[in-house]
């Protein structure tokens, strides 16, 4: 996306430029990201793509970081940012499968995000152990990736779901069930399972998809983006109720998980316990 776009509308034109369902994992994301003092709380953006997310949750307040692999990406963001005068926001180049060998970013984070990432890395739960130990206690992931039991939008979703890490989708995606698992074995607590982009936003991106391929991607964002209010304005009520009637659910599985604040004495070693239950004596 050329940067005239973010001079002429700000930072909402990172939204509206990709497929509609962007906008749908904003509007998610932006409920979980309550509103801070600038610099009162630290958000770590994990497989950043170009950054939209992060410098919205860098507008909300936060100190933020955002990490990726690309360096092409990781260019736009930070030049995004400079012209939103978000100086502070970081994107440092950084292959998330790799995320335990910054141990300068162990435990200083209260919000984690890792947006349609997740599916691309065949050892996720190393990638969910990382994370945790990114976040303080007491922080939250919040984490969105495709749901297992999608109606696929167009031929490209149906695969093939390669066994080597090549850019592709490694997974079809996640199921209610496999996220507890992951969030269970990394020591999460899960808060809340959702899911967003019903039948409007999955009609929408589809046309989007075949506009683009037909006229390209700046013509085809001409075409379209008149009707990226649809899935807005409708996908909440009348979308879900089509999505039951047309057996498509929501196109993405989100989640929200939480840090424990304390451990558990069954997770303690032996060598521990006598100092914990001394405290609790007193």
């Amino acid at each position: 996306m050329n940067n005239v776009l973010v001079k002429i509308f700000g930072w909402s034109a990172t939204l509206i430029h990709g497929d509609s369902m962007v906008l749908d994992r904003w509007l998610w994301l932006r409920r979980h990201l309550p509103l801070v003092l600038p610099g009162d709380a630290k958000f770590l953006d994990v497989g950043c793509g170009s950054g939209a997310f992060t410098l919205g949750a860098a507008l909300r307040g936060y100190d933020v970081v955002g990490l990726s692999w690309d360096e092409a990406n990781q260019s736009k963001a930070a030049s995004r940012a400079k012209l939103l005068g978000l100086e502070t926001a970081r994107f440092p180049i950084c292959d998330v499968r790799k995320l335990d060998e910054r141990t300068e970013l162990k435990g200083q984070f209260d919000i984690a995000l890792c947006s349609e990432n997740i599916e691309h890395i065949l050892n996720d739960l190393k990638l969910m152990k990382d994370i945790h130990a990114c976040l303080k206690p007491g922080g939250r992931l919040c984490l969105s990736t495709p749901n297992f039991y999608y109606h696929p939008v167009t031929a490209e979703d149906l695969g093939p779901f390669p066994t080597i890490e090549d850019g592709r989708h490694v997974r079809r995606g996640y199921s209610p069930a496999m996220l507890r698992e992951l969030c269970d074995l990394a020591g999460f607590d899960v808060e809340e399972i959702t899911y967003v982009s019903y039948f409007f936003s999955q009609w929408l991106t589809a046309a989007i998809r075949v506009v683009n391929r037909l006229f390209g991607a700046k013509i085809g964002w001409a075409l379209t983006s008149p009707l990226r209010v649809l899935p807005v304005a409708l996908d909440q009520w009348l979308g879900r109720w089509l999505g039951e009637l047309t057996d498509r659910p929501g196109f993405s599985i989100t989640m929200v998980a939480y840090k424990r604040r304390f451990t558990k004495i069954s997770e303690m070693s032996r060598r521990e316990w006598p100092a914990q239950l001394a405290t609790q004596r007193h």
